[in-house]
């Protein structure tokens, strides 16, 4: 398959509205250089409600309506800002990101257990990583999500889709910082990862079906290591609700955090955005 070269955002042609503290060139999760752009998934996809004018902007219509200014007086490195939305377009915007479907031609295309995905299960507060070996059969990894209730965690998504591509380009740009980006498919009653806490600044945007998410008050502020929370020393959550398609979160790292999705339910696909790690 062709492959696209990345390259680095010019930093110094950016004007976002605020002026952003300078970091560390490193990728925003773990020490391994982001992998080329493989062959991208061919689709229309509907129009976007992000303005690419420029990476203010970018992030300012990714944000909206909470202007710049507020979030980064009141939630930046602060507190969790959540923004619920009930507007169609973004919702369809969202879903052409990623989404459960784009599996079996990426499987087909050649990705690798590990590499390019996890599969995994929240168990008795613990992570039990259900990986295989070498090549994914979307077969075996369609079986493993319906019957054993895995998690799908697909790495740099951005690879393949130019939209995150140009997204998280202007991201990067904006901050001065990498950022990276996850994507995260569960199955209906189930959680694929237990409490823990993030050494990134952490963007979520709800994809496909419904996550139920618990926010709890950080044990270490601003923490620069990953680390997994038992559920009997975090305490109530401080937030506790529902994303749907089109939905934003953000909230800062250190932030204990965990997500199942609601039995009933569609299997839910978020993304996770990240950046400013240490």
């Amino acid at each position: 398959p062709r492959k696209w070269i990345r390259r680095s955002p010019c930093v110094h042609l950016c004007s976002p509205l605020l002026e952003m503290p300078k970091k560390r060139a490193k990728t925003s999760r773990g020490d391994d250089p982001v992998p080329c752009k493989q062959t991208r998934l061919q689709s229309a996809g509907p129009l976007s409600p992000l303005n690419f004018e420029s990476p203010a902007s970018v992030f300012s219509s990714l944000i909206f309506p909470i202007s710049c200014e507020e979030f980064f007086k009141q939630y930046w490195e602060k507190k969790p800002l959540l923004i619920q939305r009930d507007d169609p377009t973004v919702a369809a915007f969202y879903r052409a990101l990623f989404q459960l479907a784009d599996l079996k031609e990426l499987c087909s295309q050649g990705v690798y257990y590990g590499k390019d995905l996890n599969i995994c299960r929240c168990v008795n507060g613990k992570k039990k990583v259900l990986n295989k070996e070498g090549k994914v059969s979307y077969g075996q990894l369609k079986r493993d999500f319906d019957q054993k209730k895995a998690t799908i965690q697909f790495h740099q998504p951005q690879r393949f889709k130019d939209q995150l591509w140009q997204l998280q380009a202007q991201l990067e740009c904006f901050f001065g910082s990498l950022v990276g980006s996850n994507v995260y498919i569960t199955p209906p009653a189930a959680q694929g990862l237990p409490p823990h806490y993030d050494d990134v600044e952490v963007f979520i945007l709800q994809l496909e079906g419904q996550k139920h998410w618990r926010l709890y008050k950080p044990t270490i502020p601003l923490a620069r290591e990953y680390n997994v929370e038992s559920e009997s020393c975090i305490g109530n959550p401080t937030h506790e609700f529902i994303l749907k398609p089109g939905d934003f979160l953000y909230f800062p790292r250190g932030t204990i955090h965990q997500a199942d999705t609601p039995a009933g339910n569609l299997h839910a696909t978020h993304l996770t955005i990240s950046t400013y790690q240490n």
